[in-house]
């Protein structure tokens, strides 16, 4: 498994070795030891998530605070997302700060992103369809919402002109400098 460090302390692009041929691939999406090993991380996952969404669907950028912060390993199985994290962890020296990335069926990338960060995600393709494992349960009293579009972050959003399709939670998301 190749390993990127972003600029994010702990947010990491994972790139699993996928092996081919003319029937279709094989990869291991999530092996402990083998991550563990790339990484230096133990993780205990305790929730799978899987959604599908159109082309446009803009999803985030959603946190869960202490005590039910949750750590998220996320990768698509269909179509394409632009995916985000946002540095929220008030002590960190890039608080405030976003990495975006590609992840596709295609590339099989996988993106870590720790506890007490924010994270949303664009959908770029017709659909996609996007899982995700977390260290925590969902916990509907800890959760938050920053808005997509704050521009203190400025997070350059590849809309080519579209509106994204936003939820009424995402609508009504604050600004990171209300948190």
């Amino acid at each position: 498994m190749k390993v990127t460090r972003t600029q994010i302390d702990g947010v990491m692009l994972l790139e699993p070795r996928a092996f081919g041929d003319a029937r279709g691939f094989f990869m291991e999406s999530f092996n402990e030891k083998t991550f563990f090993e790339a990484t230096g991380q133990h993780l205990h996952f305790v929730q799978d998530n899987h959604s599908r969404s159109a082309r446009g669907v803009l999803r985030g950028l959603h946190y869960q605070r202490e005590p039910h912060a949750q750590g998220k390993l996320v990768r698509v199985v269909s179509g394409g997302v632009f995916d985000v994290a946002v540095d929220i962890r008030r002590d960190s020296p890039t608080y405030g700060r976003w990495v975006g990335v590609e992840l596709t069926a295609d590339n099989h990338r996988q993106l870590w992103i720790p506890p007490g960060l924010a994270h949303g995600f664009l959908v770029t393709t017709d659909s996609a369809d996007f899982l995700y494992k977390t260290t925590d349960y969902y916990a509907p009293q800890a959760e938050g919402c920053i808005r997509w579009d704050d521009p203190d972050l400025a997070i350059e959003w590849p809309l080519a002109g579209m509106e994204p399709s936003l939820s009424a939670k995402d609508l009504a998301g604050g600004y990171l400098r209300d948190l």
